[in-house]
């Protein structure tokens, strides 16, 4: 096989679904994957039991070794992972910090595949803050890992565009196939020294916090394009809420009215269709779910619990 195709010995890391189409092409393509790190098992479901990560599912299914350290900090690790003598690490949204005996270990070092273009969302929560902040673009960096979080130099960048109905799931899974698609091409150029890292941009660099349930709560003070972004950011987890007649009420999807001028205080229905008063504007709500019931459309919700113009939502 001719140098421009060689493959790699690689250890691979990674946890949750966005992982897995990168370690699916470094398989197909013929790598020598010698490790596949993933989080322990976790409790899941209504029974609460150790459900495997998806990375390790997928690692198993093709008879992969599968690590699940809880710490990458003790000896006994370190040692291990220098003994598989690596080209490459590959990282996508593993979940642990990983220390200067593993980066330093590989003969290429450890290779992120980040879920925006850096610096700007560096951190856990990348597609969802760009939906939320309203960016126009977004793609994949793989960069070069040092020991702080995403500020290594990059080696390959694509950027795709976000449109009015990306949603926090289309986004999560354009943006997983990508890194999957550009990885096995990048990889050649690292190892035959033809794709050279550089810095980062020394300004527009933008944290993405991790998410919590919190973060969807709707605040109707908001105009209602922002709250508009929010619901598509957060679809179809943690997810965008509110209270309706002191229940929290899922929002899958919106639609904005503009209004010339205020309606009715934010946070108020301005009809019997559930078209809410925002800071500026109105918001339809389009489709929704109680707790612990299906997902309906605004009609059928409102059949079940009809809820009349002048309504407070929290």
């Amino acid at each position: 096989m001719s140098n421009n195709n060689r493959k790699l010995r690689l250890a691979f890391m990674g946890t949750p679904e966005f992982s897995v189409p990168t370690l699916q092409s470094l398989i197909s393509f013929g790598h020598d994957i010698l490790a596949v790190y993933t989080q322990p098992p976790r409790p899941a479901g209504r029974g609460k039991k150790d459900k495997i990560s998806p990375v390790h599912y997928l690692a198993e299914l093709n008879g992969l070794t599968v690590k699940t350290p809880k710490s990458l900090k003790n000896d006994a690790e370190q040692q291990y992972f220098k003994r598989l003598k690596l080209d490459a690490a590959i990282v996508v949204a593993y979940g642990l910090i990983l220390p200067k005996t593993f980066l330093e270990a590989p003969r290429l070092g450890c290779i992120n595949i980040h879920a925006s273009i850096l610096p700007r969302w560096r951190g856990a929560a990348p597609i969802q803050r760009a939906l939320m902040a309203g960016d126009a673009k977004t793609g994949i960096t793989i960069m070069q890992m040092d020991e702080q979080l995403d500020t290594g130099p990059m080696f390959k960048t694509s950027e795709i565009e976000i449109t009015g109905q990306t949603t926090g799931e289309t986004l999560h899974q354009i943006l997983a196939n990508l890194g999957a698609d550009i990885i096995n091409t990048a990889l050649n150029g690292i190892d035959t020294g033809a794709l050279k890292a550089i810095g980062q941009p020394v300004s527009g660099a933008s944290y993405a916090s991790k998410l919590s349930r919190d973060d969807g709560h709707i605040d109707w003070n908001k105009s209602a394009q922002e709250i508009e972004k929010l619901v598509r950011a957060l679809y179809p987890w943690p997810g965008a809420w509110t209270e309706i007649d002191g229940s929290r009420v899922k929002i899958f999807e919106t639609e904005v009215i503009p209004t010339s001028k205020p309606i009715s205080p934010p946070g108020e229905t301005v009809d019997n269709n559930l078209t809410i008063s925002c800071g500026q504007d109105c918001l339809r709500l389009l489709r929704l779910q109680k707790q612990g019931r299906k997902v309906m459309c605004t009609t059928e919700y409102l059949n079940g619990s009809p809820i009349s113009k002048g309504t407070r939502l929290s």
